[in-house]
């Protein structure tokens, strides 16, 4: 069991890939997801926020997560 993520933008560039899966036992909450992705990858931490969806809805940090769900960690976007 593990539980898929999605990576856009500057995320995608930081990690190296577009999509991860990171392993049983997965972290439960959307909280628990991003301090495992700064854990692995310290550069994440250095982001002003991201976001994350779940199942195409964004979600809070208390959010569950299930290995079925639809995961996206989303970065901060800029508009000119």
């Amino acid at each position: 069991m593990s539980l898929k993520v999605t990576l856009y933008g500057i995320t995608r560039d930081i990690v190296g890939t577009s999509v991860i899966e990171l392993p049983a036992p997965a972290p439960t909450t959307v909280g628990e997801l991003l301090e495992e992705m700064r854990r692995q990858y310290p550069a994440l931490g250095e982001l002003r926020s991201c976001a994350v969806a779940v199942n195409h809805e964004y979600a809070d940090n208390d959010h569950p997560l299930h290995t079925v769900d639809e995961i996206a960690l989303i970065p901060p976007v800029a508009g000119g």
